[in-house]
């Protein structure tokens, strides 16, 4: 068991565990035995990573370099220390919604390690998209990149808590459901640092991604039957890109 006092502290460490690539402490297999209660801390997730980037933007800045390498660089840390792992779940989920005739078709294809033409496609204009509006934003500083950084994985609990997993296998599965009050307390938690780093234009820009989000969710529960880990990447992706979109000065 998990003592009490150290269950909030081992389920940031859980988060960060599953959506980064970046070195952690050693967590006990009674903490990824609770991974649902976990999402809570998705936004924190965001928030790590979006602070390496903002690291690479300010370095890259004070050095002179043009905007649009710097977004390149930031965008390039993203990548890293989420081990593309949103970008994979963006093509595979593009592949498999459109590469397939049946549900149990299109869950083949999205669980196949290869990358087709849809996938090609949404991968190419997802991040050419997401690096142009970064630069944009840009002109404002860092701030909505981190905003849009824990704004798109505070989402992410409220499709889990809300739409059924399409498959029984698979990390989304694996994770399993977070109550309705983890996934609000995860999107309260995301909407706060956003408005801390950028302000009160967050709140629009979080309707939209929500409606955007609930689109890519729509479609889901028609193409497969509900969500998995592929889809929760993807959903990311386009909750990001709507975000920066939506922030750009």
């Amino acid at each position: 068991m998990i003592k009490d006092d150290n269950s909030r502290a081992w389920e940031v460490i859980v988060a960060l565990a599953l959506l980064t690539r970046l070195p952690l402490p050693h967590a006990p297999k009674a903490a990824f035995a609770r991974q649902a209660r976990a999402a809570w801390a998705f936004p924190l997730a965001g928030l790590a990573v979006a602070c390496i980037a903002a690291v690479v933007g300010w370095v890259c800045m004070a050095a002179g370099l043009p905007v649009p390498v710097t977004a390149g660089l930031m965008l390039a840390a993203l990548v890293v220390t989420t081990g593309a792992m949103h970008e994979d779940g963006l093509a595979d989920t593009a592949d498999g919604f459109w590469g397939g005739f049946d549900p149990a078709r299109r869950l083949e294809i999205m669980k196949d390690s290869r990358i087709g033409t849809y996938g090609v496609l949404a991968l190419g204009l997802g991040v050419g998209l997401r690096w142009m509006a970064l630069s944009a934003t840009l002109a404002v500083g860092v701030g909505p990149m981190v905003a849009a950084a824990v704004l798109s994985r505070g989402l992410l609990p409220a499709l889990m808590a809300w739409m059924p997993q399409a498959r029984r296998t698979g990390l989304s599965h694996q994770v399993g459901q977070p109550s309705q009050s983890v996934a609000l307390a995860a999107l309260g938690l995301a909407a706060v640092l956003a408005l801390v780093v950028a302000g009160w234009g967050v709140i629009w820009a979080l309707v939209l991604a929500a409606l955007a989000v609930g689109g890519l969710a729509a479609l889901a529960r028609a193409k497969v039957g509900g969500q998995t880990g592929d889809v929760l990447g993807a959903a990311q992706q386009v909750a990001e890109l709507v975000i920066l979109l939506a922030l750009i000065p």
